[in-house]
């Protein structure tokens, strides 16, 4: 099965997860899965995904897993115990042929946030690995093998670069990212800085990584004071459950103006630093420093964190950038585990609804927003003076 264990997840999911049972256990949410690949037949699997979606259904967590996630510094005994009793609700979740199309097909997960959340990284690893077992079941490793190692040799070249892998979800498939990991841990030494895997972290002995996801801040746009606020409300209520840990502010929910007005000086001391997941990596690398200096935050204390679709040489090219200037850390998830020669996906599932508002992310790349509600979607962009 493609997943065998409810730990083959990212850290961030248990890390809201946490957030969400503390903060905010009877929030009710609706998550919308889309393919941005046009065109891609995805009905042609709707039996194996629904397969694998029973599958996942029947796990719990194992007693060594447990284990683990209670050592984590910032995983709560309360969070475990609860854990220990979770399993995922195939009533939750349904898969179907989309309306009008005759290769799209709908996914949707609806029911209480904590009880829903750790559906997206294993659904969308499912939707993946089943669609190449039916495509390209004969793919074999040799050209992504020597891909990877042309990867590690170029960042071999710059020693104090550290790359982290993040790509669970776009995955070719768990065999391939084991094989992705476990090279790289064996090649790299100190300069592969570990995965946002837990299941991986746990049984390669690597670092997991992660903090919170566009949809942490897009449900406070329902669970907040007003919707102005939301964003400051979501930074307030991280650092109440995590008291300065897991430090690192998402920056792209209402684009980088929205993010810099907010941040103020008391963020900007609180966290340690700021992730990028769309725009122009070297424009907000750049006005980050800026924003850090204007509120008298010395940025070589501060560490940029960069995960939007990169490869090598762009993390080559961003760390040339900022290199000592700030401290930076590099996700790369696609462009390592699913780069064998074949077309890679791009699924999402993200959050449409909460408490049965509409909910968005406005991106500040064209193509990465989302929003059921035309209505809504704009009153959100005059609320944030978004253009």
């Amino acid at each position: 099965m493609v997943i065998d264990s409810l730990l083959d997840t990212d850290l961030y999911k248990f890390t809201m997860m946490q957030c969400v049972l503390h903060q905010f256990p009877a929030a009710q949410v609706e998550y919308k899965f889309k393919c941005r690949n046009e065109g891609t037949d995805l009905q042609a699997v709707i039996g194996p995904i629904n397969e694998e979606l029973d599958h996942l259904c029947a796990l719990h967590f194992r007693r060594e897993e447990l284990d683990y996630l209670r050592s984590l510094r910032f995983i709560k005994s309360d969070f475990v115990d609860f854990l220990e009793l979770f399993h995922l609700k195939r009533s939750a979740v349904s898969v179907t042929r989309a309306e009008g199309s005759d290769t799209d097909i709908e996914i949707r997960v609806r029911g209480p946030w904590l009880h829903t959340i750790m559906f997206e990284i294993p659904v969308l690893a499912i939707v993946c690995e089943c669609y190449y077992r039916k495509f390209y079941p004969d793919t074999d490793f040799t050209l992504g093998r020597e891909r990877l190692a042309q990867k590690i040799a170029d960042v071999k070249k710059h020693p104090g670069l550290g790359i982290s892998e993040y790509g669970t979800r776009r995955r070719f498939s768990k065999e391939w990212q084991k094989e992705v990991i476990c090279t790289m841990r064996d090649q790299m030494g100190l300069q592969f800085t570990g995965t946002s895997n837990v299941y991986f972290a746990m049984t390669e002995g690597l670092t997991p990584l992660g903090t919170m996801a566009h949809e942490y801040l897009q449900a406070c746009q329902a669970l907040g004071p007003r919707l102005r606020d939301s964003q400051k409300y979501a930074f307030e209520m991280w650092a109440k459950e995590y008291r300065g840990d897991l430090g690192i502010a998402l920056s792209d929910v209402y684009g980088i103006d929205a993010f810099l007005s907010d941040f103020d000086m008391y963020f900007c001391k609180l966290f340690d630093g700021a992730r990028h997941d769309s725009g122009d990596p070297y424009q907000w690398g750049e006005r980050i420093i800026e924003h850090y200096k204007k509120n008298r935050c010395d940025p070589r204390t501060k560490t940029l964190i960069f995960s939007d679709m990169l490869n090598i040489p762009k993390t080559i090219s961003l760390y040339e950038r900022f290199n000592g200037r700030i401290r930076v850390g590099f996700g790369i998830g696609t462009n390592l585990v699913n780069d064998v020669g074949v077309p890679a996906l791009q699924n999402v599932l993200k959050l449409v609804r909460c408490n049965d508002q509409p909910v968005a992310k406005v991106s500040d790349s064209p193509g990465k927003s989302m929003c059921e509600d035309e209505s809504y979607l704009n009153y959100l962009k005059s609320v944030f003076n978004m253009r």
